[in-house]
């Protein structure tokens, strides 16, 4: 099988987690009225979640590193396919919240297994391909939410949209569990001298750029229909539109940032994405309208979109010899960010207001300088291919 196909069953399983993923998010009003559950419930369950899918990318390195980044992927992808059929029926609360822990758990496992499957690929094909990859994802995210906006108002309810997102996981997942791509990296106390040290300015540095793409994420995802619908009083029509105009913004800068990166380089490319983040999440502090939050949350997602697979890329090829392990590490800073920024602007809601909260996404990006100043000094000199 090339390895441009492999790329594009890798791109089938990015796909499939934006899909189901989405399919979750947009189906939370039908689950919480289904479930009869609370607000405060739901927050809990969703930190469990999060929870859970940190777990999960630990068992993805595990299994990488035992048997190969592709069975980890196929495997979580089967998980997720089972928690997200598991929600489609009514339950106890808590025989539906342990379906949601193993959902959880695929998650994860796919999330980081993925970006191992990525970095592999992109190395064997010697080009640039993750922001496209994470096209997949955002697209199918767009896509999910389309059908499922179709399947409530077609009457079919939210376990239409659900289902098909939990049956593309697993067509993905069996169809990848032998063509996803082979390769396979050492563990960085074997690949390097100087044992798992060597790898720990590597995590450390892309962690931080990931931990802050997922800050922004988080809080214009949660909050950016909230603030615009209580805040600035939006009508319900145009409240979900600062969350579309962000994930639009998001799908676009990740079809280009691949022809991008070479030619400004890492380094400025960092630079811009954190500097475009702070832009646009100042726009919606500075300027109170319904217009400018719009395209505030528009201007954050062209950021996000080129931060997260250019800090992905830049881990993997930094520590290519022992890059599945990193990758998996550098993942677990996604929980962290995205738990961050749905939880504090939460809590700074009823003191400070959302308008105000939303300068700690912009502090974030700041905070972040450093880190992005650190990539030019990141790289390790080793052969970025797969074996």
């Amino acid at each position: 099988m090339s390895a441009g196909a492999r790329a594009r069953l890798i791109g089938a399983g990015y796909a499939a987690q934006g899909l189901g993923y989405a399919a979750v998010v947009t189906a939370l009003p039908a689950f919480k009225e289904r479930q009869d559950l609370s607000d405060a419930f739901v927050s809990a369950i969703l930190l469990l979640v999060c929870v859970a899918a940190a777990g999960g990318s630990v068992v993805a390195d595990r299994v990488a590193g035992r048997r190969g980044s592709r069975y980890a992927l196929a495997t979580g992808l089967f998980l997720v396919g089972a928690g997200l059929a598991g929600t489609t029926v009514s339950a106890p609360n808590a025989v539906f919240v342990t379906v949601l822990l193993l959902y959880g758990v695929g998650l994860g496992a796919v999330d980081a297994s993925l970006s191992m499957q990525g970095v592999l690929v992109q190395a064997r094909l010697r080009r640039s391909v993750m922001s496209r990859l994470f096209a997949a994802y955002t697209a199918a995210a767009i896509a999910a939410a389309l059908l499922m906006s179709g399947s409530v108002a077609g009457g079919g309810g939210a376990s239409v949209a659900v289902g098909a997102a939990a049956g593309f996981a697993v067509l993905v997942g069996l169809a990848g569990w032998r063509r996803f791509e082979p390769g396979r990296t050492e563990r960085s106390r074997v690949a390097h001298d100087s044992g798992g040290r060597v790898v720990r300015r590597v995590v450390r540095v892309c962690g931080l750029l990931v931990f802050t793409a997922f800050l922004v994420d988080s809080a214009v995802s949660t909050w950016s229909s909230v603030y615009l619908a209580d805040s600035l009083s939006a009508a319900a029509s145009v409240a979900p539109l600062g969350y579309a105009a962000y994930q639009a913004a998001v799908l676009v800068s990740r079809l280009i940032a691949d022809h991008l990166v070479p030619r400004a380089g890492r380094l400025a490319m960092a630079l811009g994405a954190l500097a475009v983040c702070a832009a646009g999440c100042g726009l919606v502090v500075l300027l109170p309208s319904v217009g400018a939050a719009v395209t505030g949350f528009a201007i954050a997602g062209f950021g996000v979109g080129v931060l997260v697979p250019l800090a992905f890329s830049a881990a993997g090829e930094a520590a290519a010899r022992s890059s599945d392990e990193v990758i998996a590490r550098v993942n677990l800073f996604n929980y962290g960010g995205a738990l961050l920024g749905a939880v504090l602007l939460g809590a700074l809601s009823e003191p400070v207001g959302l308008r105000v909260a939303f300068l700690i996404p912009v502090a974030g990006v700041i905070l972040a300088v450093p880190a992005a100043r650190a990539l030019r000094h990141l790289a390790v000199q080793e052969p970025a291919h797969p074996a």
